[in-house]
């Protein structure tokens, strides 16, 4: 069973098995980023709010997954004078912040290309499948352009200074294959196989308890901002929290009575 949400021409979203797809629908121009596509995505994730959402999956369709900001755009928004453009900037770093918060896990199923201001949308994703064909590269030096979407800042907490520098510094391209290693990306598959690995994913997670994930996900995040000595604090005060949930009952429940847990949430 399947909910259209509206979200847009450049962006076509649903509902789907408890999971928010939301595929990038410019391929003539490789997805690139507008701002109809900004809050096209603004928009779909909104519906991760709902309780019975257990994860958020982003994809492009066509040749590429996203090529990054659409040039074209960039150009005649700087032509009309600096608050154009840095509208634009300012309604991308909302989303992306958007994206990167959102409390659902957030799969990337990276086709084709995923360039510039696509790279920033797999870094704000918590799980990255990709096509074998997939190439991932940051670019914007390319065009004499700095990023604006946070890769200098986020692609290096991701796989380290030295490999983001030459990400950042050189342009390149990298296969999906070569960034395993590093932790970019989780898993490749082949390109046909990319759909259903994904929705093997999606079953997978919802599986689980939409609550624990959501507390989990926040437990990294902010972990990895705080001092050792203070991240695990905080992860035994969450726990201290956690234990009065439904849901960590009915886990224990169904362990002891040997039934799969039937979780609500809360």
């Amino acid at each position: 069973m399947s909910e259209n949400i509206k979200s847009g021409q450049s962006v076509v979203a649903e509902v789907r098995n408890g999971a928010v797809w939301i595929t990038l629908n410019r391929p003539a121009a490789l997805n690139a980023i507008t701002p109809d596509m900004v809050a096209g995505i603004t928009a779909a994730l909104a519906r991760a709010d709902d309780p019975a959402i257990k994860a958020v999956v982003l994809m492009g369709s066509g040749r590429a997954f996203c090529a990054g900001a659409d040039l074209k755009y960039v150009n005649s928004a700087t032509q009309d004078g600096v608050t154009a453009a840095s509208r634009f900037l300012d309604s991308v770093l909302d989303m992306m912040a958007r994206l990167e918060n959102c409390p659902r896990p957030v799969i990337a199923a990276v086709n084709g290309l995923a360039l510039a201001g696509g790279l920033e949308l797999v870094l704000c994703c918590d799980l990255v499948i990709a096509a074998r064909s997939a190439k991932l590269g940051d670019a914007h030096a390319n065009f004499g352009l700095l990023p604006g979407g946070g890769s200098s800042v986020r692609l290096p907490r991701k796989i380290g200074p030295t490999r983001a520098k030459y990400l950042l510094f050189t342009g390149d391209f990298m296969p999906a294959d070569d960034l395993v290693a590093c932790g970019l990306v989780n898993e490749v598959v082949d390109d046909a196989e990319l759909t259903a690995a994904v929705e093997r994913l999606v079953a997978k997670l919802g599986a689980k308890s939409s609550l624990v994930l959501r507390r989990m996900k926040a437990l990294v995040a902010d972990g990895l901002e705080q001092p050792k000595d203070v991240a695990l604090r905080l992860e035994l005060l969450a726990s201290e929290v956690h234990a009065h949930s439904h849901d960590m009952k009915e886990g224990l429940a169904a362990f002891e009575q040997k039934r799969k847990p039937s979780f609500i949430g809360r």
